[in-house]
């Protein structure tokens, strides 16, 4: 009888294992086969550059985003120091790039902070090109994009805060809060303003890095989308027009979201130099 029973109890569980493994089997087929399956935000998880995600991170750790950050640096030290070596009368390649960039940043600096802003120049030129040439090497197929990372963004926005506001108490002293109070509005709407303006004024970082993060975010998003779609025969043709159509739009976004931090940072410093309304 007992072992009826084991017959009876072992004949009863193969049916239920084998439909288990089937089950398995068709979700396989389903996942590796016609199914469709990707995940557009995996692409921005910091992980050990020779690791997987989820693996620990500490301090001394190199992730993809720091490699990323370095290989950033590296491509602006070879533009400003090696392309410009030679200091040719008929400038190269490299060097007439390095110059253009240098003359833009400049101009931007002197027509909108003042002449006296240039002293800022090296730091306000150091940030546009880590910021534009972060975002070109984000679009290389497998890359990683640091400035897609708050934590990026927001480390340089509050440092320009920070040198603003400095700059400004330095500079003006005590003056420098005239930059809250409207003397031109109706004397009852200047504290209402003021109020308005100590707002709008803390929460400048938060815009700042923000507005870049988000932007380099949604477009690799969006890009990721779209290649994944292509994996269907149907949406192959659309999905990879989409592809071409994102990825041009991501090369004038790269470009754009690095003038924007620059030009804004030049407003602030303004601000900061020229506080009076």
């Amino acid at each position: 009888m007992e072992n009826d029973a084991t017959d009876d109890v072992t004949a009863g569980e193969v049916p239920d294992t084998e439909a288990a493994v089937d089950a398995v089997g068709v979700t396989a087929e389903a996942d590796h086969g016609g199914g469709l399956s990707f995940h557009p935000m995996d692409q921005f998880i910091v992980k050990p550059l020779f690791g997987d995600a989820g693996d620990p991170v500490y301090w001394y750790t190199i992730t993809n985003a720091t490699f990323w950050m370095l290989l950033t640096v590296a491509c602006v030290a070879l533009l400003l120091i090696v392309a410009t070596r030679g200091r040719a009368i008929v400038p190269s390649r490299g060097q007439s790039v390095a110059e253009l960039a240098y003359g833009f940043v400049h101009k931007m600096v002197e027509d909108v902070s003042g002449k006296d802003a240039l002293v800022f120049f090296p730091y306000i030129f150091t940030l546009f090109l880590f910021i534009l040439f972060s975002n070109f090497l984000a679009l290389i197929p497998t890359s990683f994009s640091p400035t897609s990372h708050i934590a990026v963004t927001a480390v340089m926005a509050v440092a320009v805060f920070v040198t603003v506001t400095v700059v400004g108490f330095v500079k003006n002293g005590t003056a420098f809060l005239s930059l809250f109070w409207v003397s031109s509005a109706p004397l009852a709407l200047r504290p209402i303003l003021a109020v308005i303006e100590v707002i709008s004024y803390f929460v400048r970082p938060v815009s700042h890095s923000v507005r870049l993060a988000g932007s380099i975010m949604a477009g690799h998003a969006v890009l990721k989308v779209f290649a994944g779609f292509a994996a269907l025969v149907l949406a192959a043709p659309l999905a990879i027009f989409g592809v071409v159509a994102i990825y041009g739009l991501e090369v004038l976004v790269a470009a754009i979201q690095a003038y924007v931090f620059t030009i804004l940072t030049c407003v602030y410093l303004k601000d900061a130099l020229h506080p009076h309304h």
